[in-house]
C-alpha cells in the first residue's frame, strides 16, 4: 500500500464553521448517533478505523457541532443532504456549523480517506445554543457489506492528475463518493466499505508487507491494533456483500524472494478466497447474497478468470448465492490517482453495480434511494 503522509492540521471548506477545545459532553454518542460502521465504545466515545464510516444525527435549531479527533483522516459534515464543511485532519474538539435556518435538521459525518495506521474518535453531535440534539435516525432494513481494496475505498478519485504524492493521496480519496457508497445510497441501504488499498487476498501490492493480507485485518475494527476483534452487533446482518479482492495479487509480476509462483499464486488465492467465503457464510448465514467482484487489469485476465471459477466451484458445491460480477473498463478513463478510477468513472460504475443488483433475487424493490 502507497501510505498517504497525514498532515496534522484541520481546514474546513465552509463558513461559520469553527473548532473548539474538546469536552466531557459526548457521553450520548452512541444513543444518539446512527452508523452501521465498525465502531467501538470508547467511555463516552466512538472508535473507528475503516474508510467511509459515517454517523447520522437530527437536530433541532441553527447549528450543529461534531465532537471529533482525527489528526490523520479527512471528513465532510452534510447537513440535510449537502455537504457544508470539509475537515482536513482535524484537530480534537467540537467543529461547529452555524448560521442555519432554525427548524429541525439531518446531519451526518462520513470519513472520506483511508487512515490505518491511526485510530478516528467520534463523540457524537451537539447543538447550538438554544436548540437539541433529536433522537436517533432509524437504521434501514437494506444492509451491504462491501470488502475490497483501493478501487472500493475510493482512492484518489478526485484527482485531476495521475501523478500524486501521498498527501494529495489522501485529500483526493474520498469513499463516499466511490461506487460503493454511491450505489448504497440509491439503494437506500446503510452499508460497510471494509476496503484496505495495496491489500490482496493473499499477496499485496508489488509484494509488499509480507505476512499480511486482506485478510489479517478483516476481523477488525481498529486497523492499527494487532489483534482487535470487531463485535459484530446483531442488528448488522446483510443481505448482499460484495468482494473486490485481486487486483493486488495479480496486477505486478512476482518478485524474486517471493514464495510463488504464478501457477502457485493462483491456487492459493483461490483456497484463501474459497476460506474466506466460509468464513462469510458462516457469520452472516445462507440467505446472504455473496458477489466475488472482478475487474479490468493491464496485460491479464488471471483475476476475472479464478474469481469466476471460484464463483462456479461454489454454485457446484451447492451454493447458489454466490455471484459473479465483471465490470470491464469500457469508457472508464482511469485519471484518478495513479491510473485508479477516477469519480467519472465511480459513477459509470455505480450504474453498472446497480444494473447488476436488480437483477439479483433480493426482494429490494419496494424500499427507496436515500437523500
Amino acid at each position: 500500500m502507497r501510505r498517504a503522509l497525514a498532515t496534522l492540521v484541520a481546514g474546513v471548506l465552509a463558513a461559520g464553521l469553527v473548532a473548539a477545545p474538546a469536552s466531557a459532553g459526548c457521553r450520548e454518542a452512541a444513543c444518539r448517533a446512527h452508523t452501521a460502521g465498525r465502531v467501538e465504545a470508547d467511555g463516552g466515545a466512538l472508535r473507528f478505523s475503516w474508510p467511509g464510516v459515517y454517523f447520522e444525527g437530527r437536530f433541532r435549531g441553527t447549528g450543529v457541532g461534531v465532537v471529533l479527533d482525527d489528526p490523520a483522516a479527512d471528513y465532510e459534515i452534510q447537513v440535510d443532504g449537502a455537504t457544508v464543511a470539509t475537515l482536513v485532519t482535524p484537530a480534537a474538539g467540537t467543529h461547529w456549523v452555524t448560521g442555519l435556518p432554525a427548524g429541525r435538521h439531518a446531519v451526518r459525518l462520513v470519513k472520506r480517506s483511508e487512515s490505518p495506521w491511526a485510530t478516528s474518535t467520534f463523540g457524537g453531535f451537539v447543538a447550538a445554543p438554544g436548540g437539541a440534539v433529536l433522537g436517533r435516525p432509524a437504521a434501514r432494513h437494506r444492509q451491504i457489506e462491501f470488502i475490497g481494496d483501493s478501487y472500493t475505498a475510493g482512492y484518489g478519485l478526485l484527482s485531476t492528475t495521475r501523478d500524486c504524492t501521498g498527501d494529495e493521496v489522501n485529500r483526493t480519496t474520498n469513499a463516499d463518493q466511490g461506487f460503493a457508497a454511491t450505489a448504497a445510497r440509491r439503494l437506500g441501504a446503510d452499508y460497510q466499505i471494509n476496503a484496505f488499498s495495496g491489500r490482496g487476498m493473499v499477496r499485496n501490492y508489488n509484494g509488499g508487507e509480507p505476512g499480511t493480507d486482506y485478510r489479517t485485518y478483516y476481523d477488525r475494527a481498529l486497523l492499527a491494533v494487532d489483534g482487535d476483534v470487531w463485535s459484530r452487533p446483531r442488528s448488522w446482518r446483510p443481505q448482499l456483500i460484495v468482494v473486490g479482492l485481486g487486483i493486488n495479487d495479480f496486477s505486478t509480476a512476482i518478485n524474486p524472494g517471493e514464495p510463488w509462483t504464478p501457477q502457485s499464486l493462483v491456487a492459493a488465492y483461490r483456497a484463501a478466497y474459497h476460506g474466506f467465503l466460509d468464513k462469510l457464510r458462516a457469520r452472516y448465514g445462507p440467505a446472504a447474497t455473496i458477489v466475488v467482484s472482478a475487474t479490468y487489469m493491464s496485460n491479464t485476465t488471471v483475476n476475472a478468470e479464478a474469481a469466476q471459477r471460484i464463483v462456479q466451484e461454489r454454485n457446484a458445491a451447492g451454493d447458489p448465492r454466490v455471484r459473479y460480477w465483471y465490470y470491464s473498463n469500457e469508457d472508464l478513463d482511469y485519471l484518478g490517482c495513479h491510473w485508479h478510477p477516477s469519480l467519472h468513472d465511480h459513477r459509470i460504475i455505480a450504474e453498472r453495480f446497480l444494473d447488476y443488483v436488480a437483477a439479483l433475487p433480493l426482494g429490494w424493490r419496494e424500499a427507496g434511494a436515500q437523500g
